[in-house]
């Protein structure tokens, strides 16, 4: 809550590497709005508070919280199997098996499972990155 990647590691990596904070923020932002919006078999959803649901509990298992979320949303629209394989491939990625990545979402497409993999690695990455660039911060003052 207290040193985010908009507010904080955006500039700071800016600050380090000019134009690498730029590149880096798309990345997270292409796969973060990346959607067909399509969830199973219904078409024309909105899909957005899935998505941030999904970055959130990433960054949750990480223990980076905002107060300006509810957490009350990742426990209404994440499974429980969801949750186990989203906790298993971000801290434990040795540890995945096909039946865990087939136990969640049995009637979504292959193609939605891979974008909450996508999800999953551009949140822990963004994560990692906040922990990182917090360290340098607190060196550099």
């Amino acid at each position: 809550q207290d040193y985010t990647w908009e507010d904080h590691g955006f500039s700071l990596i800016n600050r380090l590497y000019p134009d690498v904070g730029q590149l880096l923020d798309e990345k997270f932002q292409v796969v973060y709005n990346l959607t067909y919006n399509t969830i199973a078999m219904h078409c024309g959803v909105d899909t957005s508070m899935l998505r941030r649901a999904i970055w959130n509990y990433v960054h949750c298992v990480f223990g980076i919280r905002y107060d300006d979320y509810d957490y009350g949303e990742v426990n209404q629209l994440l499974e429980r199997n969801l949750k186990i394989y989203i906790k298993t491939v971000a801290c434990y990625p040795e540890k995945t098996t096909k039946q865990i990545y087939t136990q969640f979402w049995r009637q979504f497409k292959h193609s939605e499972k891979v974008h909450v993999n996508l999800l999953l690695l551009e949140a822990r990455m963004q994560a990692a990155l906040l922990y990182a660039l917090r360290a340098v911060t607190r060196y550099m003052t």
